[in-house]
């Protein structure tokens, strides 16, 4: 059928901040969508409320609304807009669940808004546990034995029918919130309770644990006229029982048979149309590993996760078709993008192996348990291209950055036989590495089986590079021995440490002998018909597919690689509108990247793309074929930077701000000395090595100091200490990643911290506008609340900032970017504590609420251009006439055991935006967008330590004043009282019961405000009151300052009255 006519206003949700589970692929699709809709000459206007993405840009829909995703701002969206259809399925769990409540609550119909891309029956009988059991039954496709819950006495009854282990998975939920397999019923009790909480419907599955089955994906795509195909299958290297997002896998499926294939993709196709959807849809299934027995576990009627990776490891445009399809067109009406030959109907065939590994963030919560369950805990992940499954592995480990280059990262070598085997059987991110071990041990592939659960195929896979090692390490180096080893891609270095050469020697043998990485294109078809978009992949031993290309002036742009905590989605932001400026500016754009869940990755961004690992020997690779004009650094986070000294080795300029430039912000001494030149102030300290001249340094300056390693990004290691204990602990930490960088100590002074971004060109600079954070210095950046316009500076300490910024950017002679953090003391003290000459994570938050374009500025000052001729008035610009606040969205639930005080290093995920005409509606709005809704039960908890027992009384009085009940502990307790504000003291978690632990776990508290000491010896005491509070849903502020602003917002603000600003009119 045709495109239905009907449709030409469409409203788009999308899914809100980043969180654990529902990470950039959702911005990728969304992006891919609504280009696809704009394309069809559609209206659209866009709900979302991250700041942070590409597609809440004002050039990917006509209408941009960043706001909080709730129902009350959906309805007065809807009013306000009228649009005539909403598209729901782009926007995760969260869209679809929006979607879900205003269609069951009558709205839409009222107002004459209809549901497409797929109808709510559809997503009834898929989401809601119950309806899809009874689905399935109907069409004879297994389940596992399951029933559904509302309360803890039936699951405990149905379990002990059924036999323990349990799985346990509640309803509406998003990556596995709240689920969990319990293997007795004390387990099943605890992630019953939480699980229970946690579902929009009060229900949780309990069914039969089909725990070490193997796990396979079907993505496919149906229309309207009931057309199916699939796109692709996938295959996790875990068995079921790990999270597919927490899984390694593998596209397309290595070790199903042709007749266990078809079996499921038969399957597949019969659930598609049973449950009659259109669009996207994604099946996992559980394979037993030894008979044709599966079950279906579940189905995802929306654009999800494993789409964007099926997307990019076949080049099939999974959401641009989604959305065409919604629109009333059938498969064989839309053309295929990349070959723009065949149509959508058109099943990809892939001529090589794609592997995805997670980034779990580990390496940030160090005390956080590492096993991985039904519960995702990755932040993200990078996926790989290669014509071999040894080489597809090997490529994915060296593109995680977590210091992995190889299946010898971790050692094992210190364990015994019977402890290896017992740690054989954990499931955590070093999984890989302990079978790798068991196999130089000679240990037999069935017993490695038997404990892990992992196919024999991959084993030997395993077993295929640890030779390789072994041969490496005994043998002499052949032309064929280096062959081979580059065939499944070990790369130099490990080659180099394994035969006791340097990497030069290693490189030049190659070249010598004509081993070099030769490039593949991704086709969608194998190769059966020509691909117009340059899409590669590196293979060894291969002929070489680039186009070579030499009429433009060629640009490098470097990606961020994986998504973790500290870099997030905001630097693909950067990545992509960097790549566009350089597009109109005439130049021919390469993107190197490797991370699958972005629009950096997508087909259509830049001139050519290579999926590759972003380290120096792969991007040397890529520069030898392409010999750019350039490369650009500064928009892709610490992953591009560090490549600088590379690149300029290998004779590539590097464009903007010079790389000796970069190094003077990074380096103590030389940045003291520009300081001084600048007559600009900072906070005295010293670089120090070792502990001892740590503690000289620190008494001298008098404690709380700041101690931090350099070259970081998001705050890692940077810890406050207050006395010589402290800093032999926080040294420790820190040296435990090899330190090639001295360590700064730093006086911590307590201030108000403000951020800048701004633009130079050597002569003129543009700041955009000045940030001012919530929370007093010491709190990360990226996880503070961040308010735009300033609210509290003067106007001299305003000009200081502007004019300490435009002295820092002249002398590091910047071009470009330029990111600096003050902290103001007093009224007119004004501080530098840290200065990076690239974009930051605040870019894409500071262009869209100011509507100035900073990316696309920045990049045209790279070129050369001037701020003055682009039509700027250089210095600081005019402030917005209303408020922004950036409130940052943290994942704590999901990682068990992490400490959640909020100090200097980052640990927040995402972000979302409340933006109004007052100051008070905005930083509701942005609470609300963070989904802190309150009050429920109108009690609360507060512990806080003694120097802030006068600011706690205000804040007490405050919440005292909208109807708390405040549960204190004794200190806190009896400084309340005294002040007037009445508290109820309550026991210490060490007490005997009734204390503190029973109070949050009996799930009648909104918040709890628990400020701790600073330092190392802080009592375990607050950490569990944290963790427990988070696990039953309850609200932890760890700073007085995020308690002042959430009173400020609940004091005055009535949610039906909010005022919708659309930024694309900024």
């Amino acid at each position: 059928m045709p495109r239905d006519l009907s449709i030409r206003k469409v409203l788009v949700i999308g899914s809100g901040p980043i969180v654990i589970g529902q990470a950039a692929e959702f911005d990728y699709a969304g992006t891919q969508a609504c280009r696809s809709l704009k394309e069809e000459g559609i209206e659209v206007v866009l709900l979302n409320s991250n700041p942070a993405t590409i597609m809440t840009d004002k050039d990917i829909a006509d209408r941009v609304y960043i706001e909080p995703l709730t129902v009350e701002v959906v309805e007065q969206l809807i009013k306000k807009e009228k649009p005539d259809s909403v598209l729901p399925t782009l926007g995760g769990q969260a869209g679809l669940n929006l979607a879900m409540e205003l269609e069951e609550a009558g709205f839409l119909k009222e107002n004459g808004v209809r549901l497409i891309g797929t109808t709510s029956e559809t997503i009834k009988k898929a989401e809601d546990r119950l309806e899809f059991k009874a689905t399935m039954e109907k069409i004879g496709e297994p389940v596992a034995a399951s029933l559904v819950v509302e309360n803890v006495d039936d699951g405990l009854a149905f379990a002990n029918k059924i036999g323990y282990p349990v799985v346990l998975r509640p309803a509406y939920t998003l990556g596995g919130s709240g689920g969990g397999i319990a293997h007795d019923s004390y387990q099943l009790v605890e992630i019953l309770e939480n699980g229970l909480r946690l579902s929009r419907v009060g229900q949780v599955l309990v069914e039969r644990c089909i725990a070490g089955w193997k796990e396979i994906e079907y993505e496919v795509m149906r229309d309207n006229a009931g057309n199916c195909i699939t796109v692709c299958n996938m295959e996790n290297i875990d068995p079921v029982g790990v999270h597919t997002g927490d899984s390694i896998v593998v596209a397309p499926s290595q070790t199903l048979g042709d007749k266990e294939y078809q079996m499921l993709r038969t399957s597949a196709l019969n659930i598609i149309s049973e449950l009659n959807i259109t669009g996207g849809c994604n099946v996992q299934y559980a394979l037993h590993p030894d008979t044709f027995e599966y079950c279906v576990i579940e189905v995802n009627p929306r654009v999800s996760r494993s789409s964007a990776l099926a997307s990019k490891a076949t080049g099939y445009p999974i959401a641009k078709v989604a959305a065409k399809i919604a629109l009333g067109y059938t498969l064989d009406e839309i053309k295929n993008a990349i070959t723009q030959k065949t149509y959508a109907s058109f099943e990809p065939m892939l001529d090589y192996v794609v592997v995805k590994l997670p980034r779990l963030p580990f390496d940030k919560f160090i005390s956080a348990k590492r096993t991985l369950t039904t519960q995702m805990k990755a932040t993200g992940e990078v996926m790989s291209i290669c014509d071999n499954f040894e080489g597809a592995l090997m490529k994915a480990i060296r593109s995680l950055e977590q210091h992995v280059d190889s299946l010898m990262s971790y050692d094992f070598t210190g364990l015994s036989q019977d402890d290896l085997m017992e740690e054989l059987a954990k499931v955590d991110d070093m999984r890989m590495w302990r079978i790798a071990e068991a196999i130089r041990r000679g240990v037999d592939y069935d017993t490695i089986y038997s404990i892990t659960k992992v196919d024999r195929w991959f084993i030997d896979k395993f077993a295929v590079i640890v030779e390789m090692e072994n041969t490496l390490r005994t043998q002499e180096l052949t032309v064929e021995l280096l062959k081979e080893a580059k065939r499944i891609e070990f790369p130099d270095n490990v080659i180099a440490r394994l035969t006791g050469k340097n990497e030069r020697e290693i490189h030049d043998m190659r070249h010598a002998n004509g081993i070099v990485a030769a490039y593949k294109i991704v086709d969608t078809c194998a190769a059966e018909f020509e691909a117009e978009t340059p899409y590669y992949y590196s293979v060894y031993g291969s002929k070489n597919e680039v186009e070579q290309t030499g009429a433009k002036k060629k640009v490098l742009v470097l990606g961020s690689g994986p998504i973790r905590i500290g870099q997030g989605i905001e630097f693909d932001f950067c990545s992509v509108h960097c790549t566009w400026a350089f597009a109109k500016e005439g130049f021919e754009t390469i993107i190197v990247n490797n991370n699958p869940e972005t629009v950096s990755t997508d087909f259509d961004i830049a001139d050519k793309l290579y999926f590759e690992p972003l380290t120096p020997e792969d991007v040397e690779s890529i520069v030898d074929i392409e010999k750019p004009d350039g490369a650009v650094v500064q928009f892709g986070g610490q992953t591009a930077i560090k490549l600088t000294e590379a690149l300029m080795k290998m004779g590539v300029p590097i464009l903007g701000t010079s790389a000796e430039n970069v190094d003077k912000a990074e380096d103590r001494e030389l940045f003291d000395k520009i300081l001084e030149e600048c007559e600009i102030p900072r906070p005295t300290g010293g670089t120090v090595f070792t502990a001892k001249e740590a503690k000289e340094v620190a008494n001298r300056l008098g404690y709380p100091v700041l101690v931090r390693p350099s070259y970081v990004l998001g705050g890692q290691g940077m810890q406050i200490a207050i006395n010589d204990n402290d800093i032999d602990e926080f040294i420790g930490i820190i040296n435990r990643i090899a330190q090639d960088h001295p360590i700064l100590v730093d006086k911590y002074l307590q201030g108000k911290e403000i951020e800048v971004d701004a633009v130079c060109d050597g002569t003129d600079i543009l700041i955009p506008g000045i940030m001012e954070h919530i929370e007093r210095a010491g709190i990360h950046s990226g996880d503070s609340i961040s308010v735009y316009p300033t609210q509290s500076l003067t106007a001299g300490a305003k000009a200081k900032i502007a004019e300490y910024t435009r002295r820092l950017a002249k002398s590091l002679h910047v071009i470009g970017m330029i990111n600096i953090q003050f902290i103001v003391c007093g009224d007119e003290d004004v501080y530098v504590i840290e200065v990076n000459p690239r974009s930051s994570r605040t870019v894409p938050y500071i262009s869209k609420v100011t509507g100035i374009p900073i990316v696309p500025l920045a990049t045209q000052v790279i070129i050369g251009k001037k701020i003055k001729e682009l039509g700027y008035t250089p210095g600081l610009q005019p402030e917005a006439d209303y408020v922004a606040v950036k409130m940052p969205v943290f994942s704590f639930e999901k990682i068990r055991g992490a400490d959640i005080s909020l100090g200097p290093e980052m640990k927040s995920t995402g972000e979302c935006l409340g933006i109004a005409k007052t100051f008070d509606e905005a930083l509701y709005k942005a609470f609300i967008g963070a989904s802190i809704k309150l009050p429920k039960f109108k009690n609360m908890i507060m512990t806080v330590r003694d120097e802030e027992h006068s600011a706690a009384v205000e804040i007490g009085r405050r919440f005292e004043a909208i109807g708390y009940h405040i549960f204190a502990t004794s200190g806190t307790a009896r400084a309340l009282n005294e002040a007037g504000v009445r508290a109820t003291p309550v026991r210490k978690i060490e007490q005997e019961s009734p204390n503190l632990l029973d109070l949050i776990l009996g799930h009648k508290i909104d918040l709890v405000i628990d400020i701790p000491a600073q330092g190392a010896e802080h009592s375990k005491d607050g950490f569990v009151i944290r963790r427990n509070a988070i696990e039953t849903g309850v609200n932890v502020l760890t700073a007085i300052d995020t308690a002042e602003a959430l009173i400020t917002s609940l004091e005055n603000t009535d949610i039906k009255k909010l005022t919708l600003i659309d930024i694309a009119t900024v």
